[in-house]
């Protein structure tokens, strides 16, 4: 393990984080802004008929602002077309399933959730209409197939915050003063299947995107703005916009590095690179147009992922990068991943959640629950996570689960079915694949949730997932630290520091205090500046412009942007910078 590292969490530390990070992607002209000014621009475009469709969660006056800006002779909510909420719940009861937390993946079509009378209906209105006709709502395309398209996307996260707030319910339901924790179940495994594949499908027709995620104010962009814009980003290194949130373990290390989060009682979560999660900001000029990252992934799959990681997981981003802050926080749960057969088996997903923990920062406490302890006893260790579970005695996490000492840069490999956990006094930098939801805790220290419940606990298929034979001498030989030297030059290092062979992303680790060259393989690349205050990625033929990163940063860089090099920059450039990289492997 490393030893004699300065900590990064100094006094007097100024952070440099970027948390609104944007790319480029035109003239401030090419962005209108408000209501009025939007619908000048659509009826300046000669249609009658206004299709503006909208993913789940959009909200209802903005789609009744912009048909208002509109002033057409008829407007046409796609509500009215809807099937009865009975019969949607029946639908989608088979992919909901009664379970707190996990379901299974939907493979419904958006068509599924109306009347078909009723869209024929609305289709004949259309038709006879002699004014101009606005169309609003989810699916508003499936009733009119000649009109212009004004699609108006939103950010996952953004709908989670609606959802908690309980402005928003779930697509065919009236559930706004449901838990957020059911919503957001439903959302993952129903809502957002169903309205990708329709947003997919919808792409060619669309000619101006809709950005209502802020409450003041809509953004109108032309669709070939917003998709040459992808186009561009999908060539170069960029960052998407990372997500907070706190937890019941929650530390204070991101308040205070990334400086955010103030209000917070603390910080928990980071996700820095989930494009199903993060946003990707569109700048053009001063006025920034907000997308769900996912939507690069849908339209630039091939040039964003490469030709060999798209073949094998086609329009997904396998790889995620998330912070996980216990300082001065607590433990994370004891917890488990499903084995791929078991996640494909139960839950429809075709490939499951491996993962490490590379410590970007510890006190001298950090430790890491990793593997079972030498000749545990299967039967033993779960009747006594089971009592625990009743109100019994509390787990002895320590008889049964390995605790290792953990410092700054150290790299705990967890391939799926091991037990795991982070300790309290570390701030992890979690790099993993990316069905991330499938977590099964086993025991949560009796804690509450933030929502003042008991956090739900997986026994029956966190058990059924336990690798039993990973037990000490087995984490200390595959699961910590495998560092490999690969290579060095003048000024810099390379090291494979993982991850397990079960796994498929590889990580590699460059120490750099002069530009270091690394090598496109063709294939995306993500990135994290673990040491160093500020580095410059650069195209070696100038295929790009420079992007400046900053500690503790995440980036991506797309295969289609070649082959790049990082070179220190700012105070303390003398120094020693490190990134840590995953790729998946072979391609």
């Amino acid at each position: 393990m490393t030893d004699n590292v300065p900590v990064h969490r100094v006094p007097g530390r100024r952070s440099n984080y970027d948390r609104l990070p944007s790319v480029p992607a035109g003239d401030a002209v090419d962005c209108v802004v408000g209501w009025d000014a939007a619908a000048r621009a659509l009826r300046s475009t000669g249609a009658r008929v206004f299709v503006i469709d909208a993913y789940p969660g959009v909200r209802a006056e903005d789609l009744q602002a912009m048909s208002r800006a509109l002033a057409p002779d008829l407007v046409i909510d796609t509500l009215a077309a809807l099937r009865p909420e009975p019969e949607i719940d029946q639908m989608i009861a088979p992919f909901v399933t009664d379970d707190p937390v996990f379901g299974v993946m939907s493979r419904l079509e958006l068509r599924e959730y109306f009347a078909a009378t009723a869209l024929e209906d609305l289709r004949r209105r259309v038709r006879d209409a002699s004014g101009t006709v606005v169309i609003h709502g989810v699916g508003a395309s499936l009733i009119s197939e000649e009109g212009l398209v004004v699609y108006c996307d939103l950010p996952r996260w953004e709908i989670q915050q609606r959802q908690r707030r309980g402005v928003i319910g779930n697509l065919g339901a009236t559930n706004l003063t449901a838990r957020p924790a059911e919503k957001y179940k439903r959302a993952y495994f129903v809502d957002w299947r169903v309205a990708d594949r329709h947003k997919r499908s919808l792409w060619e027709r669309v000619a101006f995107f809709l950005d209502t995620v802020a409450s003041t104010e809509c953004k109108l962009v032309r669709a070939q703005h917003v998709n040459r814009a992808l186009e561009a980003t999908a060539r170069r290194p960029f960052r998407v916009v990372p997500l907070f949130d706190p937890a019941p373990w929650g530390g204070h290390w991101m308040q205070t590095v990334c400086d955010v989060g103030h209000e917070q009682k603390n910080l928990g979560w980071c996700f820095d690179c989930v494009p199903e999660e993060n946003s990707l900001l569109l700048a053009f000029g001063a006025r920034r147009v907000e997308l769900p990252a996912i939507d690069l992934v849908f339209r630039e799959p091939r040039a964003l992922l490469g030709e060999a990681v798209y073949g094998r997981f086609g329009a997904e981003f396998p790889i995620r990068f998330d912070f996980l802050d216990t300082m001065s926080g607590g433990a994370l749960s004891l917890q488990v991943h499903p084995p791929t057969e078991y996640i494909q088996r139960k839950f429809g997903m075709h490939y499951t959640q491996d993962e490490s923990y590379y410590l970007l920062d510890a006190d001298s406490d950090a430790g890491v629950y990793l593997g079972l302890r030498e000749n545990v006893a299967a039967d033993e260790m779960v009747r006594d996570l089971t009592l625990a579970q009743k109100g019994g005695p509390e787990f002895p996490a320590e008889r049964y689960v390995n605790r290792f000492p953990a410092r700054r840069h150290d790299h705990f490999l967890i391939p799926a079915g091991t037990v795991h956990g982070a300790g309290r006094n570390s701030m992890v930098l979690e790099i993993s694949s990316t069905p991330y939801i499938f977590t099964f805790k086993l025991w949560d220290w009796g804690r509450l949730g933030l929502d003042g419940r008991p956090r739900p606990i997986h026994l029956l298929h966190g058990c059924s997932s336990i690798a039993w034979h990973r037990d000490t001498a087995y984490a200390k030989r595959k699961l910590i630290n495998q560092v490999t030297p690969l290579a060095s030059g003048p000024g810099w290092r390379e090291e494979r520091t993982g991850l397990h062979e079960a796994e498929f992303i590889e990580t590699r680790r460059h120490w750099f205090h002069h530009p270091v060259l690394h090598r496109s393989r063709q294939s995306v690349q993500v990135l994290n500046l673990v040491q160093g205050e500020e580095a410059v990625v650069e195209s070696p033929d100038g295929a790009f412009e420079p992007l400046t990163i900053h500690y503790a940063e995440t980036f991506i860089v797309p295969a289609a942007a070649g082959d790049f090099t990082l070179r220190p920059q700012g105070p303390g450039a003398s120094g020693e910078c490190a990134t840590i990289k995953a790729f998946v492997r072979g391609a």
